[in-house]
């Protein structure tokens, strides 16, 4: 039975199971290059090298590359190196807090579909993501637009593990996007 503000209501004998939604982000960040020359830095190995250093989300490894004309399909091994809280370090190994993250990049459109396999916790943890990036204003600025969900099935704790996570993809993202600016303005 649900009455109208929509809460089910329970019944004798009956126990009601929470409703894990996840949580929905979107980041945006300018970028100091153009959505072109961004795009094709984000499939460079070396780049991907660069970006091992970067906060919260680090260790990137490029694990496989396939290139098909404009299309690119890489395979990165990231972990989570940002910090928890002691209630989430208490059910999750930060050591094991480790994905990778199969894409699959469009240089023509500048768009790049992610899917988030966990090397452990798979059946804990759901996400996908998108990256977008456009022209902004002139020829040397583009915006990278990221949106995605995250859904971590973890009782107690999983709303907080959601939100480390998406806090850590912002701030990885802003840093990404300095680096992809400064890594664009050096010399070839």
């Amino acid at each position: 039975m649900v009455p109208a503000h929509g809460e089910p209501v329970a019944r004798p004998g009956y126990r009601t199971r929470p409703i894990l939604t996840g949580v929905n982000f979107r980041i945006e960040e300018r970028v100091t290059a153009s959505a072109d020359a961004a795009a094709h830095a984000l499939v460079d190995p070396r780049f991907v090298a660069a970006t091992a250093e970067l906060p919260k989300v680090g260790g990137a490894e490029l694990l496989d590359q396939q290139s098909d004309g404009n299309r690119v399909r890489q395979r990165i091994r990231y972990r989570f190196t940002g910090e928890l809280s002691s209630a989430v370090t208490a059910v999750v190994d930060r050591d094991r807090l480790t994905w990778v993250d199969e894409a699959d990049h469009d240089l023509t459109t500048f768009r790049s579909e992610h899917r988030i396999l966990p090397d452990h916790y798979a059946d804990r943890l759901q996400a996908t993501y998108a990256t977008e990036l456009a022209p902004d204003g002139d020829a040397d600025r583009s915006r990278m637009v990221v949106t995605g969900m995250v859904k971590v099935r973890m009782p107690l704790v999983g709303g907080r593990v959601e939100r480390a996570i998406v806090s850590g993809l912002e701030e990885h993202a802003a840093a990404e996007a300095q680096l992809l600016g400064d890594w664009l303005g050096r010399p070839a």
